[in-house]
């Protein structure tokens, strides 16, 4: 049908659509080489791409003439290229880019994270995880990323040495955790079973007693509520008490957030009112009232014609 309605090219991604989050598991190739023997345009194989090895493999299991890699692509930006560089260059790289072409704050944050995924999982590094899920300047990015920097580079260069070489209780081979590498998640089946674990768990504790004691450091009795928070504050000891806020400006007409690039300094609900009342336009908003009603307008118009020229024929 795609292919009949002038379809070009095609992009299959081999999984269901249930599969997603902890569940996403592999993606089944089978799907995409099915599609790919049914049609005759070009096909593009999506899913399981870690590395380059995962490329030429796909190509021949599924016949496809091409690859995409979302995932793996944003934890090695260097997949294609059969090469695991350390994560600070591609990041002092993005974030030079991203100083040229700004974009919101948080899509940095966001790739940053990716790219030090496995550097900042060590517990060693929890402070710095915090704060980089704080920052919301450059300069505060380009410091974490140079803090990093300074960390793991003597051991990629060879001064010092990084013991942790092999998977706990195997004689499994890891990379060192400061290169670009794909994240593999634990497979569905996993999952479900710590989930049923942790359900069973809980129903013995709650069969047990009928109602639990919370109790503080110095042993006062406190609520469920307030015990959850202090968990939570437990696991984050280092996150910092005075955050820089995001100060944005104010609408001129009330006290949300103007548009950042709103012609009117105005938030986007003020914005739509103005625009109505007076006959305006905002590109910051895509607020087009003036133009969609001159194009009502002009449309309006050609019709009459139409309908005068067809009465007058």
């Amino acid at each position: 049908m795609l292919e009949a309605s002038g379809c070009k090219m095609l992009t299959v991604h081999g999984r269901m659509r249930e599969q997603k989050g902890p569940l996403t598991g592999l993606a089944d190739w089978s799907y995409v080489r099915a599609v790919r023997e049914a049609v005759s345009i070009p096909v593009i194989s999506n899913g399981n791409i870690h590395c380059m090895q995962d490329v030429e493999r796909c190509l021949e299991e599924t016949g496809a003439v091409g690859v995409m890699s979302a995932e793996g692509n944003l934890h090695n930006p260097a997949v294609f290229m059969y090469q695991n560089p350390p994560a600070w260059e591609p990041a002092l790289e993005y974030l030079n880019l991203a100083e040229k072409y700004p974009c919101p704050l948080s899509y940095v944050r966001g790739h940053l994270f990716k790219l030090f995924h496995h550097v900042l999982s060590i517990s060693e590094n929890n402070d710095i995880r915090i704060r980089l899920g704080a920052a919301n300047t450059m300069e505060q990015f380009h410091q974490i990323v140079n803090e990093l920097k300074a960390i793991y580079e003597p051991y990629h260069s060879g001064l010092m040495k990084w013991d942790q070489s092999m998977e706990i209780d195997s004689q499994n081979l890891i990379m060192p955790p400061w290169l670009c590498q794909p994240y593999i998640r634990d497979t569905p089946e996993n999952y479900v079973k710590k989930v049923e674990e942790r359900r069973i768990e809980n129903e013995e504790k709650m069969g047990s007693e009928n109602k639990r004691q919370y109790e503080d450091a110095d042993g006062n009795p406190i609520s469920r509520k307030k015990m959850k928070k202090l968990r939570r504050m437990s696991r984050r000891p280092e996150k910092p008490t005075h955050m820089t806020p995001n100060e944005r400006p104010l609408c001129e007409k009330c006290v949300n957030p103007l548009g950042s690039k709103c012609e009117y300094k105005l938030c986007k609900k003020c914005c739509k009112d103005k625009c109505y009342v007076d006959n305006l336009n905002c590109e910051g908003h895509r607020i087009l009232v003036k133009k969609r009603r001159e194009m009502a307008k002009f449309y309006a118009s050609q019709v009459n014609k139409n309908e005068i020229e067809n009465g007058v024929s």
